[in-house]
């Protein structure tokens, strides 16, 4: 897919009314942006960061610009960092922030910033073209070539203080950045379905190769489950910030395994031609890849971890003594 065709194609779904997470459809979030992931993973990685973005202003209290198209940039890296410093009743934003997907593609961006508080800021990016620049040179994958991933230094851009979208440390406590993370989730298990729709339709059938077609559409199974089980558990429970981190970690910790099951299994099962030779699956499978390196793997794993003993010994000091 072009860039041309991926603006095209990522304008027209921003069209579409995605439910809000916790709102009484988030399984239908889910699948959702599964099938946008099963359609194009990098189209599906620009409509997750917008249909983040949209939540992230409703959960503040705010409506979106009409027509435009968000992204999400969050990311941060020591010595990168953006500040925010006043300047006579507004502010300027200065500094470097890598992984900007959406980079010459998306109309506005919620950025979020390190000094000297943790605030999230609703950047216009059509606004100043002389406050900024993005920088693609360092992206040297051909996966998410089109997303147009960047590093951006902003040089003074002015901020207005109604800009600024919530309190400091807003972003990251609140409930719905832990639902939102449910959402890549969502997108990597679309791109596994897509290789294994490429898998069904090969020709191939010695027993082998059928016992991993079988094992990979078990994979996906479990996925739409997994994301399924999480969504209704969401929509009954939307603001407990506990156990919407815990859920978030233990989802992306089942969806990245599954999906590496099917990446595993695909080339055992047709061998290096699909990866050699088919440029479209090739293409899938190394996004997949690396979308799943989004999950922090061991990290997340230890974050869980401390997260359910934290819940259990709060737990354990609300059960009162036995009277008698």
């Amino acid at each position: 897919m072009t860039s041309e065709a991926l603006l095209q194609r990522l304008r027209s779904l921003t069209e579409i009314a995605m439910p809000l997470p916790g709102a009484g459809d988030t399984p239908g979030r889910h699948r959702q942006l599964m099938e946008i992931g099963r359609e194009d993973l990098s189209l599906a990685r620009l409509a997750e960061a917008h249909w983040d973005a949209i939540s992230i202003l409703a959960e503040a209290g705010r409506k979106p610009e009409p027509g435009a198209i968000y992204g999400v940039w969050a990311s941060e890296k020591p010595g990168q960092e953006l500040s925010l410093i006043p300047r006579s009743g507004r502010y300027s934003l200065v500094g470097t922030k890598m992984f900007c997907s959406g980079a010459g593609l998306v109309d506005r961006a919620l950025v979020t910033v390190s000094k000297p508080e943790r605030f999230l800021v609703d950047v216009d990016l059509r606004r100043e073209v002389e406050g900024f620049e993005f920088n693609t040179s360092g992206w040297k994958s051909n996966a998410f070539q089109q997303t147009g991933t960047a590093t951006a230094t902003f040089k003074e851009i002015s901020i207005l203080p109604d800009e600024v979208v919530g309190k400091d440390g807003w972003y990251l406590s609140r409930p719905g950045f832990w639902h939102g993370a449910c959402g890549p989730a969502a997108c990597w298990a679309g791109g596994a379905a897509g290789l294994v729709d490429y898998a069904m339709q090969q020709s191939r059938d010695d027993p082998h190769t059928l016992a991993h077609l079988g094992a990979m559409n078990a994979s996906i199974w479990g996925l739409r489950s997994y994301l399924d089980l999480a969504g209704r558990e969401i929509d009954a429970k939307p603001c407990d910030v506990g156990e919407a981190h815990s859920r978030a970690l233990i989802v992306r910790h089942l969806v990245e395994q599954a999906c590496t099951e099917v990446l595993r299994r695909l080339p055992r099962a047709y061998g290096p031609h699909p990866l050699a030779f088919d440029e479209e699956i090739s293409r899938r499978y190394q996004e997949l890849d690396l979308y799943l390196r989004q999950s922090h793997a061991e990290r997340d794993l230890e974050s869980l971890g401390r997260e359910l003993k934290s819940q259990q010994i709060r737990s354990n000091e609300h059960v009162s003594s036995p009277v008698f």
